[in-house]
């Protein structure tokens, strides 16, 4: 399983997932279908799925158009999110095939929007599991509660995406890292691992590097939104339950000017 991210418009990513045997390939969030296009036609890949996160149109905003540019392809989003070009809604729990190896489960995530769906995509034995978190999961950060509530949020972060294997490969909608680690340093400012990664990312913006993907592990070292069951974490906001902590962090990260 190959991964490529096409940075699009200011600070969003689309992914190009291939199955290298077939060369079959997925897009997720194709917000620039001609970008898209032009990295499947340099990598030989004969696109078969659109994989739509959630109905935000910079992120669902290209499905009218790689459908008329790919007729045959299959557009994917959520079944209650209402996604621009739809052809095939997916529920929790459902799953699909990509060539011969690719297999992806569909994880409801609400919160950000009603109907935001993460994608799980696991390929050959012995490759590390990927997951793609549209506006749920950033690195370090998470989606604003546009159309939920922080018990959803809670389920999402910490429950649905926090249960999946450590080794997991975190790719997320938008380049948000180095802001998002900033703000992190202010609820928990001794965090070593997070300071580190600010570091980290910092250099490779400075290079024109993306910084993901990240990996549950390290999002549930230095992520505050995925930490809020720690007791610590709930006692540096002044709060004693993990949803508690978790609606309190995001209302200060929306009033953070950093």
């Amino acid at each position: 399983m190959k991964i490529l991210p096409i940075p699009c418009l200011e600070d969003n990513y689309s992914y190009l997932i291939i199955e290298e045997n077939t060369k079959q390939g997925a897009v997720v969030d194709p917000v620039e279908p001609h970008k898209i296009l032009s990295v499947a036609q340099e990598n030989g890949v004969d696109l078969k799925l659109v994989l739509t996160t959630h109905h935000h149109w910079d992120h669902a905003g290209g499905n009218d158009k790689i459908k008329q540019l790919v007729p045959d392809i299959k557009i994917y989003g959520g079944s209650v999110d209402n996604v621009q070009g739809c052809t095939n809604k997916v529920e929790n729990g459902d799953k699909l095939s990509l060539g011969d190896d690719i297999n992806i489960l569909s994880l409801h995530t609400p919160c950000h929007t009603k109907g935001h769906i993460s994608y799980f995509v696991t390929g050959k034995e012995g490759e590390d599991p990927a997951v793609f978190t549209g506006d749920t999961l950033f690195i370090a950060g998470c989606g604003k509660f546009f159309e939920g509530t922080a018990e959803q949020m809670y389920q999402s972060l910490c429950v649905t995406l926090g249960s999946l294997p450590n080794p997991t490969q975190v790719y997320c909608g938008h380049e948000y890292t180095v802001k998002n680690l900033q703000f992190a340093l202010t609820i928990e400012p001794e965090n070593a691992k997070t300071s580190q990664k600010l570091t980290w990312a910092e250099q490779k913006r400075k290079e024109g590097l993306p910084t993901i993907p990240s990996s549950i592990k390290e999002e549930l070292e230095t992520n505050p939104f995925m930490r809020v069951d720690l007791p610590e974490v709930q006692g540096k906001v002044g709060c004693t339950s993990p949803v508690e902590a978790l609606r309190e962090i995001r209302q200060r990260k929306d009033n953070w000017r950093g």
